[in-house]
């Protein structure tokens, strides 16, 4: 029997600290891909497009399918917080058996047709060459990250968020140093691969993860990796939730496809900025994205306690100190906010883009935190059908329409992240309305 820890501070940082970790491992990868893409010899602003187009869209794919790891870290968090552990034995293995399927299924669909898929991104010449070339690769571990995304879920089901973070530190210190390994190359030993070297760097970092998930998840979950029918009873649960998440992670990734589309449209200088900044936006995402997990994975078992006031009051201190943290990255970035774009790129014209639009990112981040905060409780209390809506409101009613009318004047990637920020808007007022609604009124 476990006992009921208490929601306070140190323990929501206990949670969080991993989890931040954790979270900003991907992005931190993303933006050394990007950085070091961005400053290699030949074609630089071509090769920092072509990454910023396959890896946006390959980051789709992955945000859509990894939306059971929400699902089954809150299933596992509310019978975790109920105590009833052992009657879902079985649905670990089930989902992930599920996951690598799908994944695998996507891989082999998407390589067949990637051509076609980044041509619609208005990918053409050199930049099209590229991104086939970096997709065809980096999509090799697909598969693998839809694994290791499931595991973690079901350890932060557990209330746990440190092996997740081992595992993605591990991760991150591989994909950098062979980034760098074979990227630029060593002279007379191993040949410089440009953007094919960031695609192997990751692909070979995330069959170490894969590897380290498998062992950890037989060492420190009560769970087992055998898969076996009859089907888990809260799989139906499961995969409702997951579908809802799947259609609000697509129409999230309608609004990111637009933004990509627009930006290729404008000129090579454009996506190339346009990819930095939102390299830089995904960097604070996941950051933040460490007291997000914390309502994902506390708001379960509190559901499964039936504990709605300090439901309630967990989501004041997240959001305090989500808002903190928001404030503290964008006053560093507008005192760094020459230095950082230099890391990134040496062209005039992909810098002065990137300037010129750096501030709005900036601006909209404390907004952004409550927006996945908020996320972060509705998916630990599994309540998949109010996000999925929330989304599409949000990228049909606010970001499509204010991208339309900011490209028709002419504002180009102003356009695109004043749509980004309409769209954040959306999404944070709905989903404060509807929680303070819910578990404010009702519940106490």
């Amino acid at each position: 029997m476990h006992s009921k820890p208490k929601v306070t501070f140190k323990y929501i940082n206990k949670l969080a600290i991993p989890a931040l970790i954790a979270g900003i491992a991907e992005p931190l990868l993303s933006i050394t891909d990007t950085a070091i893409v961005g400053n290699i010899k030949v074609n630089p602003t071509e090769a920092l497009a072509a990454v910023g187009i396959a890896g946006s869209f390959l980051s789709a794919i992955i945000w859509i399918l990894a939306q059971t790891r929400s699902a089954i870290s809150a299933i596992i968090a509310q019978y975790f917080g109920a105590k009833r552990l052992e009657e879902i034995q079985s649905l670990p293995a089930q989902i992930i058996t599920i996951n690598v399927g799908l994944s695998t299924i996507l891989y082999v669909v998407t390589i067949v047709f990637v051509e076609f898929i980044f041509k619609k991104y208005n990918a053409e010449g050199l930049i099209l060459n590229y991104s086939v070339s970096y997709y065809k690769i980096r999509a090799l571990g697909l598969p693998l990250t839809l694994f290791i995304f499931s595991v973690f879920g079901v350890f932060r089901g557990l209330q746990n968020t440190f092996w997740p973070m081992v595992i993605s530190i591990t991760g991150m210190l591989l994909n950098i140093a062979l980034d760098f390994l074979l990227v630029f190359g060593i002279e007379g030993y191993i040949p410089a691969m440009h953007i094919e070297g960031a695609a192997y760097a990751s692909v070979i970092s995330q069959a170490v993860m894969a590897i380290m998930a498998l062992y950890l998840f037989f060492k420190k979950t009560p769970f087992r990796l055998k898969f076996q029918l009859p089907f888990n009873r809260e799989i139906k649960r499961l995969l409702v939730v997951s579908l809802n998440l799947f259609i609000r992670a697509l129409s999230l990734n309608i609004a990111i496809y637009f933004a990509n589309s627009y930006a290729t449209a404008y000129g090579n200088n454009y996506i190339a900025a346009h990819t930095i900044a939102f390299q830089i936006w995904l960097f604070f995402a996941f950051f933040i994205d460490g007291y997000s997990s914390v309502g994902n994975i506390v708001s379960g078992r509190l559901l499964g306690e039936k504990d709605y006031k300090n439901l309630w009051n967990l989501s004041i201190d997240l959001s305090k100190y989500a808002v903190v943290i928001a404030f503290i990255l964008a006053l560093l970035c507008f005192v760094f906010y020459v230095p950082i774009g230099n890391a990134f790129s040496q062209e005039v014209e992909v810098l002065d883009s990137f300037y010129s639009i750096f501030w709005i990112v900036l601006l909209m981040q404390p907004l952004n935190a409550l927006a996945f905060v908020f996320d972060g409780l509705f998916k630990g209390l599994a309540e998949a059908v109010t996000l999925r809506n929330t989304l599409l409101v949000a990228t049909f009613l606010g970001f499509v329409p204010v991208l339309i009318i900011g490209d028709y004047y002419g504002l180009k990637l102003y356009a695109i992240w004043i749509a980004f920020t309409v769209w954040m808007f959306l999404r944070t007022i709905i989903l404060v309305i509807v929680f303070r609604k819910k578990y404010l009124v009702d519940k106490l």
